[in-house]
């Protein structure tokens, strides 16, 4: 059992004790113990052999005895305990937003619901609203969530997706029989959130039935729900669904060209084809005599198309065929492109680690710097830093600096847009900071002219240089706010504002159906993890697959660029 797992029982236990009405002390000692856990850089399991957990700051001994069991046993009674105290629905209402231990604890004890369908009825019956701390408007949000849950419930973010699905594809690539082995579908083109995996395997007649036994039976799958010897589907412990299709190697390529695309790109593309005399389709690509055209792969496909090979990511029939026709598609921006780490948090304000470790941390993914950007004043729960604050963090920031050779900490801020649109500092502490990032925290329930003018005035501010993830979406939890695009994009390239692609894969946020439109006017975009621990940096991976999804090179990215010239884009306005 490895550290995300255990942090995911300790912090179910904490909320299964806030349910059952426990000492506030117990649940947040469980809440700290599961978010140190889930950030330690040291192995997990040779701290509980070597009667190290004890020491770290934040575990106590009850709580490493727990860890202690769940490492050597993969068991912990007092979980299996608390989990039959409380009937199991009540955790799946966690999934609602918003509505949280307490939320649950009263519907629980005061109406004796116990799942998210019996919390539904009780709202449209209207006994939410007397109960104490609800009201008509609560009951009306809640029911409004409830509703927002089961649309987005089919779906997972790519995160999960790819982890599992890069399972699955190291599964099967080196079973032998395995000619070529692809991830396709929605999750090849880097789409936000999916459906389901698709999985393509190439191989001969003879070795698709042990393949196919193969992978019904690795580990993750929980369900076999069709099998056959070119085509299985499964379920997987997350409840995703995962399909396996095997093809003959030469049918390969055209198989993965069509199982990729969108539906509307393959469309376009088979028009295309038809104009210039051709066939394709998932078997081949062919000449209008019936004879096969033999591409050993896509971008053989492309080339006999009289075409550059178009990158999974941009097959969504958003102008990528015209442009790849005309030899007019971008060089997509790459992971090692990237020259420095903008917007993450630190202990000082809800980040988990310290500024030197985070620093350290970056120089070991290989980057140059590192803008620390922890939150301001207005956001009291985040331990947002008052001036004082401020001034004590830049001191640290100037002496960690000066043991550094080639690398360096750049001081920043994420500063809170205000509901007037009024920024959380006067410009006089403004202008103490090297980079100041700008972003919407509170008061989120706007109209589309009232977030937008609110961003607007904030970014004409001189001392802005970065606007973060700009409708303050949580995929497959909060819808962002409503935002003219357009209005905001064009406001920001006038300006000089750089625009974020927030990295976290809850965010992934500005969209890329408007980076495209961002880099046509000319905005330089910040693709940043807003990471609060060193892991944090990983989500980097699902920033880039957005990005190149919008058609961003290298040179329209603020972050490829020195700390120099990062400093003179920021200096300029």
């Amino acid at each position: 059992m490895d550290k995300k797992q255990i942090a995911k029982i300790i912090r179910e236990m904490g909320i299964m004790l806030e349910i059952s009405g426990e000492n506030p002390f117990k649940v947040r000692a469980h809440e700290n113990a599961a978010r140190i856990i889930e950030g330690l850089s040291e192995d997990l399991s040779s701290l509980v052999e070597n009667g190290e957990l004890i020491n770290i700051k934040g575990i106590g001994e009850a709580m490493a005895r727990k860890v202690e069991t769940l490492v050597k046993t993969g068991e912990l009674p007092a979980y299996e305990k608390l989990r039959k105290s409380i009937p199991g629905g009540l955790l799946d209402m966690l999934q609602i937003q918003r509505f949280g231990p307490k939320k649950i604890k009263a519907v629980w004890e005061k109406l004796g619901v116990t799942s998210v369908d019996e919390l539904e009825k009780a709202g449209r019956e209207n006994r939410l609203a007397d109960l104490p701390g609800f009201g008509n408007k609560t009951q009306e949000k809640i029911l409004a969530n409830i509703e927002l849950n089961r649309k987005f419930s089919e779906r997972h973010r790519i995160s999960e997706a790819w982890e599992f699905a890069q399972k699955l594809f190291e599964g099967l690539r080196e079973f032998p029989g395995v000619i070529c082995c692809e991830v396709a579908g929605s999750l090849r083109r880097w789409r936000e959130t999916v459906k389901d995996i698709d999985l393509l395997v190439s191989a001969t007649d003879n070795d698709k039935a042990k393949i196919m036994d193969h992978f019904t039976s690795l580990s993750d799958i929980i369900s076999v729900t069709g099998k056959g010897v070119t085509k299985s589907s499964v379920i997987l412990a997350n409840g995703m669904n995962a399909d396996l299709r095997i093809v003959s190697d030469a049918q390969f390529p055209y198989a993965l060209h069509h199982s990729t695309g969108s539906m509307e790109h393959n469309t376009a593309m088979r028009q295309y084809a038809k104009k210039i005399g051709l066939k394709m389709n998932e078997y081949g690509l062919f000449h209008e005599n019936g004879g096969k055209i033999v591409c050993k792969d896509e971008a053989e496909i492309f080339a006999n198309l009289k075409m550059e090979y178009i990158p999974p990511e941009l097959r969504e029939n958003m102008g990528e065929i015209e442009a790849a026709r005309k030899k007019k598609l971008p060089k997509l921006i790459e992971l090692k492109d990237i020259r420095g780490i903008i917007h993450v948090h630190s202990n000082y304000s809800d980040g988990l680690n310290s500024i030197e470790e985070m620093a350290k941390a970056c120089q070991r993914f290989g980057y140059e710097y590192l803008v620390i950007c922890d939150h301001s004043k207005s956001s009291f729960y985040a331990n947002g830093l008052q001036e004082e604050r401020i001034k004590k963090q830049h001191a640290e920031i100037d002496q960690i600096n000066q043991t550094f050779d080639n690398f360096r900490i750049v001081k920043g801020i994420e500063c809170d847009i205000l509901s007037n649109g009024d920024l959380d500092y006067t410009d006089e502490v403004l202008a103490t900071f090297e980079v100041v990032v700008v972003s919407v925290h509170s008061n989120l329930a706007m109209n589309e002219k009232t977030a937008t003018n609110r961003i607007l005035k904030a970014i004409q501010n001189p001392f802005v240089t970065i606007l973060a993830h700009p409708t303050g979406r949580l995929l497959l939890k909060r819808e962002g706010y409503p935002l003219n695009h357009q209005e905001v994009i064009t406001a920001a390239a006038e300006l000089g504002v750089s625009i974020e692609i927030n990295a976290h894969p809850q965010r992934l946020d500005l969209d890329w159906r408007y980076v495209k439109y961002a880099k046509e006017k000319g905005v330089k975009i910040s693709i940043n993890p807003d990471a609060h621990r060193i892991e944090g940096y990983e989500d980097m991976n699902y920033g880039i697959g957005i990005a190149r999804k919008g058609w961003l090179s290298k040179e329209d990215v603020l972050n490829t660029q020195s700390v120099e010239n990062l400093l003179k884009f920021a200096q300029r306005r």
